[in-house]
């Protein structure tokens, strides 16, 4: 297993749609650990293919303040989603932002497992964030895209006074 680079914001692949998995490979398990051990790198809840760079459907997820309970999508699709939440939504794509995001409370989605088998999830709260938020990015869409108002800096700079003597 290993970490991938993360792509940024103005990379054009992260403006592309992702193509289907068609078949499960050694190729896309090794991305699917990979994909694992980038996200809890960059202490991040969800990451999909296009964000390291491969234009496949693929996700992963883990909203746990353990991070020990990670979601894998493959080809995943929205198929019900309903209630509001407003909230701010950051990427590890755009780091160091914010910006405010209306997003479904609750959602169902209906995906392909690592075995290749189709099963429906749902999610409320943070998880249905995650999974409309990384399903767009599989339609080559960005959340700042939906951003209400600016987005704003998310760094904690710490005060230059502590490191004085």
């Amino acid at each position: 297993m290993a970490t991938r680079n993360i792509r940024y914001m103005g990379d054009s692949i992260l403006e592309k749609t992702a193509k289907p998995v068609k078949e499960m490979s050694e190729k896309i398990k090794t991305l699917i650990e990979d994909m694992l051990d980038t996200m809890y790198e960059a202490q991040g809840v969800g990451l999909a293919a296009p964000q390291v760079g491969i234009l496949k459907r693929v996700v992963v997820i883990d909203v746990t303040p353990e991070g020990d309970s990670p979601i894998i999508l493959i080809n995943p699709e929205i198929i019900e989603a309903d209630g509001e939440q407003v909230g701010d939504e950051g990427c590890l794509s755009v780091p160091g932002k914010a910006g405010r995001v209306t997003r479904p409370n609750r959602v169902k989605v209906r995906a392909l497992n690592e075995n290749m088998e189709e099963f429906e999830i749902e999610g409320e709260g943070l998880l249905a964030r995650a999974f409309c938020h990384e399903i767009d990015h599989l339609d080559g869409k960005l959340y700042v895209s939906l951003v209400e108002g600016s987005l704003h800096d998310t760094v904690v700079y710490e005060d230059e006074d502590e490191d004085e003597e």
